[in-house]
């Protein structure tokens, strides 16, 4: 299968989990892609693809504006192909279930605004990266990550990724494409 991963990302952790996804699908003998938005649209032209993965992650309730001018661009070609949504937020690292409706809030506010609705989403935990903060955003993760039990020292960073959790999703992702294989031929 030739998979292409697009994302975006602002401080970094979402490109480290697309990364993981495409290297994940190269050791099971997959081809893969990986692009970040912000380096151009037109050399990934999902077209070619059998399928697409696209991550974004969330800050004040968005996601990056490239990777939704992406999919709108491109939305017919990621909706004829198998296709995954991986939404990165701190809220998934939690269990409490008003941040867990925020991000069902945000992922419906998304596809609403890229007219995609992706065949599977699944969330993702991100990281604090309290050294790359300037004061006052440190200050505020602090206190976000204070309110909701997470770690506070700034001195350092904090990966809250499940790269199990997510080493699952792309499995699963895989072992399902000769079964949706087979769904399309018989539709036709």
């Amino acid at each position: 299968m030739k998979v292409l991963i697009v994302y975006g990302t602002t401080e970094g952790q979402t490109a480290k989990i697309a990364k993981f996804v495409g290297n994940r699908l190269i050791l099971q003998h997959h081809q893969a892609l990986t692009t970040d938005v912000a380096l151009g649209m037109e050399a990934t032209d999902p077209a070619g693809f059998d399928a697409i993965l696209i991550a974004a992650s969330v800050h004040a309730g968005h996601y990056q504006p490239g990777v939704i001018e992406y999919i709108q661009r491109h939305v017919g070609a990621i909706t004829t192909r198998r296709n995954a949504f991986l939404s990165v937020s701190l809220a998934a690292a939690g269990h409490d279930p008003e941040d867990q409706a925020g991000l069902e809030h945000c992922v419906a506010q998304f596809c609403k605004e890229t007219g995609w609705t992706p065949e599977r989403v699944h969330h993702v935990a991100g990281a604090f990266r309290y050294t790359q903060y300037d004061f006052l955003k440190r200050w505020a993760m602090k206190y976000i990550a204070y309110r909701k039990g997470a770690p506070t020292d700034t001195s350092r960073d904090y990966e809250l990724t499940d790269w199990d959790d997510l080493a699952r999703f792309v499995d699963a992702f895989t072992a399902t494409a000769p079964e949706l294989e087979k769904r399309a031929l018989a539709a036709n």
